[in-house]
């Protein structure tokens, strides 16, 4: 399975979007796996969108597969963690909401999902709890905690397992806090989870 995104899964954020935050069922959006690109990066500013949007992510690293895991058992499929910025042109979303239509070119486009290094699980304070932030040149617009998740770590990999069974290698970016916000070219974002890793991405020209 190529990196899969969950939507609205912190209260703040869902309320920005216009959405209830009470818990939902997960919906879930993927994007193709050579949409992930390593951190430090600058990637191209892309096509078909005058809105292209950050958001910062705990990114969830599956070690072992798994179809139907009981939530107390999904910690025995995980590799390890990192963090990821899902990048949305959201004007090209708005009207997919609107029209009905799927979300494919708002979030599955080339470099939209640049992640730091994955860290072992071992090696990892904890995905229950740490900050979560993301800076555009210096200036902080995401900021929460991870104990924050209206679906935490457990629940919604487990939810997404009765759908599709995990397998080593998927990736799965656990939904963004409150603040997220358009970026243009020469902008530089920054972030990170506590305990877990940081990111910087360059946005370059426009493609």
């Amino acid at each position: 399975m190529p990196p899969a995104g969950i939507n609205s899964n912190y209260a703040a954020h869902a309320r920005e979007m216009g959405k209830d935050p009470d818990r939902e069922l997960p919906f879930f959006f993927t994007k193709p796996a050579d949409a992930v690109i390593d951190s430090p990066c600058t990637i191209p500013y892309p096509p078909l969108t005058k809105d292209l949007h950050h958001e910062i992510e705990l990114v969830i690293a599956i070690g072992t597969r798994g179809a139907d895991i009981a939530p107390d058992a999904v910690i025995d499929h995980v590799w390890g963690a990192g963090v990821g910025i899902d990048l949305t042109r959201r004007d090209l979303q708005a009207e997919a909401k609107k029209t009905g239509r799927p979300w494919d070119w708002a979030k599955a486009f080339d470099f939209s999902a640049p992640m730091s290094p994955l860290v072992p699980l071992a090696g990892v304070e904890s995905i229950e709890r740490g900050r979560v932030w993301l800076a555009v040149n210096g200036e902080v617009r995401q900021d929460a905690d991870i104990a924050d998740l209206i679906w935490p770590v457990r629940d919604h990999v487990a939810y997404l397992s009765q759908a599709v069974a995990l397998a080593p290698g998927d990736l799965i970016m656990t939904g963004t806090p409150a603040g997220v916000g358009a970026v243009e070219p020469g902008d530089v974002m920054t972030g990170g989870v506590t305990g877990i890793g940081e990111i910087k991405v360059t946005v370059g020209a426009r493609a």
